[in-house]
């Protein structure tokens, strides 16, 4: 089913949720490769305005990296798949990590050392990056299926990458935590991404009464509306800053 383009009144009372990687900047060969530039903190800072402050980057990427590209002091954000968020005001929340992550950690550097792969360690996990070499897509996924039961994380899929993290959060409670609290507590959740980990955060908006903007091709989605790619994002989220 073709996903529609979303009407441009759909921001008017909005709180937004939005994805980093292939939402609001392209995807590059490597985590650290990703642009961002200063028209895109421009832009979040006008959604800010506009907005009263109900705008939240929320992403997979840990918490310390989400605000080294961002650079926006009075941004929220979630970083880690919901295991870190710091709030508008400068307030940081983490979970702390089981022991077996830094094991876990290791594992996976060795193999990607052995595969000339990308391992990315975050605070509640491990990140294998196979962007580089598609063809290891199998090898990847057997490996970190026996790290996770192994190790007794959860196992997250991602665009050309699998990540190993603490079980419990996604970015659906990400939003409800995000909708519980104020400014966003008096908006309704909009939230556009072009993940599988995004698909928790457009049904946790769908049942606060908000909704999902998928970004990229169709797919099954929980989303209502789509935008082709992080282009087009960047004009439509323009056109209403």
């Amino acid at each position: 089913m073709t996903l529609r383009t979303p009407p441009g009144d759909l921001l008017a009372d909005a709180s937004l949720f939005l994805d980093l990687d292939g939402t609001l900047v392209d995807f590059a060969m490597t985590p650290d490769g990703i642009e961002v530039c200063d028209d895109l903190r421009n832009l979040l800072r006008r959604l800010q305005e506009r907005l009263d402050g109900r705008v939240a980057v929320i992403s997979g990427r840990a918490l310390s990296d989400l605000h080294s590209h961002l650079n926006l002091e009075n941004l929220a954000l979630s970083g880690s798949h919901g295991l870190e968020r710091r709030h508008a005001d400068g307030r940081i929340e983490a979970v702390k990590p089981p022991a077996c992550v830094s094991e876990a950690t290791a594992d996976t550097h060795a193999f990607a050392a052995d595969h000339d792969l990308i391992a990315e360690p975050k605070p509640g996990g491990v990140a294998l990056h196979f962007r580089t070499r598609p063809e290891l897509e199998e090898a990847v996924d057997r490996f970190m299926a026996s790290r996770a039961g192994h190790h007794g994380l959860s196992l997250q899929r991602g665009a050309m990458v699998r990540e190993l993290r603490a079980p419990g959060g996604n970015k659906g409670d990400v939003v409800r935590q995000f909708m519980g609290e104020e400014p966003f507590v008096t908006g309704r959740p909009v939230v556009l991404g072009d993940d599988l980990t995004d698909e928790d955060a457009f049904v946790a908006a769908r049942e606060l009464g908000g909704t999902g903007i998928l970004v990229g091709p169709d797919r099954t989605t929980a989303a209502t509306y789509a935008l082709p790619d992080v282009a087009a994002v960047k004009s439509w989220l323009g056109a209403r800053s």
